[in-house]
């Protein structure tokens, strides 16, 4: 069967099965109808290859509190309408999902239907759960609430986004000098291995510049070529991931920072920053003193909790703190135990604000 791509055969899929099966058994009852949550076809990076696994005709939809208990009818409606296969590819209503924009929100990021957000809490939210939130076509939207929904997740409000920012120039300081350490001692993998973290780090900067959610591994380098300045700084990035040397490595990532201080300065966030790498001490070593950088950016954030966080504990938000997929998806786990880890979560950087400024 010739490949559609997964936003198509979705949209299909409503406008062919989902939306008519509404409008003869529920024609009074408002929804929202979108293709959100996980799956590459959700960012549109879906290929033939995605189809083998996990790779359906799909929808949520999205139910008002008081007409919930519509949803095991619904369920049953279109389990009656639905193909067995629709444009070649096979259905299983089982798929889509049919909840409440709270529910929703609580199943993905652990967030209470009543909670009021803090500058702290985005710290506890993964970019790629973010990411699932707020990307995907919506098909229908007669209660705003995807609207709303979407306007309010958009992007990390300010201090949170400075927080963040600060926290990766912060690594950069705390590792460009052992990248050359480590190669000027002979250790040439262990160098090159610092020098991947280093990469990785310039390329969150990026998308933090751009105020793009970066997605999860598989498709953080396919999202970071479609970032504006992706074609400036995409080959001296991949030069100092494959060169050979740590000198190599020290050039290629020096000139990766030239552009990004212009992003930097070009952007007003802070004074302007040297546009040229510096030597660190009296060794043989040029680098960019991100924690200089770190600091300017941390002095901008108004908050009072979040500037004491940033004084006392510039860690990042959870995609810093850890790279493991189980650990970033805590929002998601179960039966209330998201809720309740990612209030553990935002506990630590709570102490921070116990810290020797508190």
């Amino acid at each position: 069967m010739p490949f559609m791509r997964g936003s198509e055969l979705c949209r299909r899929f409503h406008n062919e099965i989902v939306e008519p099966a509404m409008a003869d058994t529920f024609a009074r009852l408002p929804y929202s109808a979108a293709l959100m949550g996980p799956g590459s076809e959700v960012l549109g990076y879906d290929t033939e290859m995605s189809t083998d696994h996990d790779w359906f005709p799909r929808v949520y939809l999205f139910l008002d509190r008081q007409d919930y208990g519509h949803a095991e009818r619904i369920e049953a409606a279109l389990r009656e309408v639905a193909p067995e296969r629709f444009y070649g590819f096979p259905v299983d209503i089982g798929r889509s999902v049919i909840t409440t924009v709270p529910d929703f929100l609580e199943s993905h990021l652990g967030v209470s239907r009543d909670e009021r957000l803090e500058p702290a809490d985005w710290l506890t939210f993964p970019s790629q759960s973010l990411l699932e939130m707020t990307q995907g076509d919506v098909y229908r939207d007669e209660l705003g609430q995807l609207a709303a929904l979407r306007s309010r997740f958009e992007y990390y409000p300010r201090d949170s986004w400075l927080y963040i920012l600060a926290s990766v120039w912060q690594r950069i300081g705390q590792e460009e000098h052992l990248m050359l350490r480590a190669g000027f001692a002979g250790d040439e993998l262990g160098s090159a291995i610092i020098a991947s973290r280093l990469v990785r780090d310039m390329m969150n900067l990026c998308f933090l510049m751009e105020r793009q959610y970066a997605p999860y591994p598989k498709w953080f380098g396919t999202a970071f070529k479609r970032l504006a300045c992706a074609d400036s700084l995409y080959p001296s990035l991949w030069t100092a991931q494959t060169a050979a040397t740590w000198r190599e490595r020290e050039h290629a990532l020096n000139h990766a920072y030239r552009h990004l201080a212009h992003m930097h300065n070009g952007s007003g966030i802070t004074e302007r920053i040297p546009g040229d790498a510096s030597p660190f001490y009296d060794r043989p070593f040029h680098v960019t003193k991100g924690e200089t950088i770190a600091g300017l950016i941390a002095s901008r954030i108004e908050d009072a909790a979040m500037r004491r966080l940033a004084g006392n504990r510039l860690i990042g938000g959870i995609d810093q703190i850890t790279d493991s997929t189980d650990f970033r998806k805590l929002g998601k786990w179960p039966e209330g135990e998201g809720e309740k880890a990612r209030a553990a979560l935002k506990q630590l950087f709570k102490a921070g604000l116990r810290g020797k400024d508190a």
